[in-house]
This record gives C-alpha cells, sequence and structure tokens, in this order.
C-alpha cells in the first residue's frame, strides 16, 4: 500500500475485491489522452457515464489541484458533483482521489489512470480503489466503462 492508499483509508487495508481496473485502447498518441483529461472544455465533452453529460468541469491540473464536475442526467437532470485532489500527474500517468459531494457518500476512493503508448495508439488503464462495498465497485464499473466509451466516441469526431 503507498502513503497515497493510507492517507485515505487509515482505519483499515482495503479487501482485495474493494478495488475495480478498466482498460481500453484509443487510436490517439497518449498525449491527446491526457488532454482530454486535462482540459476542462475537452473533459465536458465526453465525461459522465451513459445517460449523464457534464456542463461543469473546473480543473486546477496540478500536483495538489483540485477537481469539480457537475454530471446532470439527461435531459435535465439535477447535477451531481464529484470532487478530488490531484496526487500525481505526469505524461503516462494522473492519480486523483474521488469523492460524490452527497451526504453519506463523501468518502474519498483513489483513481490512477495510466497511459501506454501500444501499436496504433494507446492503452488506458483505470484503477479505482478503496470502495467501502462491492455494490459501490461494482456501480462504478459501470460508471467507468460509460465513461470511457464516451471518450472513444469523442476521440473519433
Amino acid at each position: 500500500m503507498n502513503a497515497a492508499t493510507e492517507n485515505l483509508m487509515p482505519e483499515s487495508k482495503p479487501k482485495a475485491d474493494a478495488s475495480l481496473i478498466v482498460r481500453r485502447t484509443y487510436p490517439v498518441p497518449p498525449a491527446r489522452l491526457l488532454k482530454a483529461w486535462s482540459d476542462p472544455a475537452d473533459l465536458m465533452k465526453w465525461f459522465g457515464p451513459q445517460g449523464l453529460d457534464t456542463p461543469v468541469a473546473e480543473i486546477d491540473f496540478r500536483v495538489g489541484g483540485r477537481y469539480r464536475f457537475g454530471m446532470r442526467p439527461l435531459p435535465d437532470g439535477e447535477l451531481i458533483f464529484v470532487n478530488g485532489e490531484y496526487r500525481e500527474i505526469g505524461p503516462a500517468r494522473i492519480q486523483f482521489t474521488w469523492s460524490f459531494e452527497k451526504p453519506g457518500e463523501a468518502r474519498d476512493t483513489l483513481v490512477t489512470i495510466d497511459f501506454r503508448e501500444v501499436p496504433g495508439g494507446s492503452e488506458l488503464v483505470l484503477m479505482h480503489e478503496l470502495f467501502a462495498t462491492e455494490k459501490q465497485r461494482q456501480g462504478h464499473q459501470t460508471g467507468w466503462t460509460g465513461i470511457l466509451e464516451k471518450l472513444a466516441i469523442s476521440l473519433n469526431q
């Protein structure tokens, strides 16, 4: 367990099933994926699970900087906010905390995204860890899979 993980969950260690990994290959270089995650205007075009858009993206893209995204169920639902702090930023990796701004769900989890150059493009490997329950993990797996699909569509436009 690394220092960032220990700071998020000092009272107990995560269970083996408390994390998920989602992989996706894109026909673009890693630098283009990094831009998609770091530029608010770019991110608002694709971020959010299927059926949600993201009209709010505030990003201070630096280690120690914070982000805040407002996702909205379509066509005109109420905004759902998530926020966190960037822990690591590099050309091949972003790591940040993730927390819903919802009473009872304001518990930090940790997201690490690696960008790896592969023949014909890049592989994105997303690891999300420190879930309190298996149900949370499963919900995020569905959400992240949808988000990464929308990223693929956005990159092809």
